[in-house]
């Protein structure tokens, strides 16, 4: 809460959480207290899935206050209740998925100076780049258009007003505006944790046209509902957080250094224009990636 989102005393602070994650929500209202800051909490049942808008009073509620932080079970990130508030000049901190034993070791435990550097430096060699091409030993072979896309640093640190990170925080990523070829998912995956076995996503003008693998129909059963926005895809990020690991809570996983994700559905929330009401993160775990044909030292 200091370190990260430079909380101090009188101002007012939002705890959002549901029934699955009361114990770290009750953690952070109790050190927010003894801060002296004006504390809140409010608990929803779970969304179903990730990027499902919380109920219209948090939402509201997220909009009156300084800062939220929201360890929830599915992502607020990807909503248009976080983007709202921060367009009200709210602090917020998302930390979907999150458990007691990643409060405690793992990307959190990071040094925050290390990831800020290890961000803006990756950044940097992106910067003014075209094109993004990503291949892995699996058979990943995509390429991203990003001429006109804004590349995105979450780095944790997060005090000024309108701002937004996740916590744990780490990597740099953008809403390409069009890729096509293949992605093929060896990490995990959001919604369905760790995978055993791989799964394959073949794209074709930004759309996910075809998915195969064993849990396959997991995913389809998340996105066929919602439409070909929901086949989007939203993201391209590569993580920069030198205590990540993955352990099948995408929270941590998309921030290890040196992996590669994409995101299926929604990207309005991070500089794009498809509205899904689905973000589903998905992890390459030992990608090769080229700007403009120039290969990327990920780590």
């Amino acid at each position: 809460m200091h370190t990260y989102l430079g909380l101090k005393q009188t101002e007012t602070v939002l705890i959002v959480t549901d029934t699955l994650r009361l114990r770290i929500a009750k953690s952070l209202y109790d050190t927010a207290r003894e801060m002296d800051c004006d504390a809140i909490m409010m608990t929803m049942p779970p969304r179903s899935r990730h990027g499902e808008e919380p109920p219209r009073a948090v939402a509201e509620a997220m909009r009156s206050v300084d800062v939220v932080i929201a360890p929830t079970t599915m992502s607020l990130t990807h909503t248009s209740a976080r983007k709202q508030a921060n367009d009200a000049g709210v602090r917020t901190a998302s930390m979907p998925g999150v458990t007691e034993q990643m409060m405690i070791e793992g990307g959190l435990t990071a040094e925050p100076q290390e990831v800020m550097e290890q961000t803006r430096r990756l950044a940097e060699t992106f910067k003014g780049a075209s094109e993004i091409r990503i291949t892995s030993e699996l058979g990943t072979d995509i390429s991203f258009e990003v001429d006109a896309s804004k590349w995105n640093l979450d780095v944790g640190c997060c005090r000024q007003k309108g701002c937004s990170t996740n916590l744990p925080a780490g990597e740099v990523y953008t809403a390409p505006e069009n890729c096509t070829g293949t992605v093929v998912i060896d990490g995990s995956m959001a919604g369905l944790e760790l995978l055993k076995n791989p799964l394959r996503i073949r794209v074709e003008e930004g759309l996910a046209v075809d998915v195969q693998g064993d849990r396959a129909k997991e995913v389809l059963k998340i996105i066929n509902p919602l439409g070909d926005e929901a086949r989007n895809i939203a993201e391209l990020g590569i993580g920069t957080n030198p205590r990540a690991r993955i352990i099948g809570v995408v929270l941590e996983d998309e921030k290890v250094r040196g992996t590669a994700h994409i995101a299926l559905g929604d990207n309005s929330t991070i500089g794009g224009n498809v509205v899904a009401g689905v973000h589903l993160d998905a992890i390459i775990r030992k990608p090769r990636v080229f700007a403009d044909g120039l290969e990327i030292d990920l780590v």
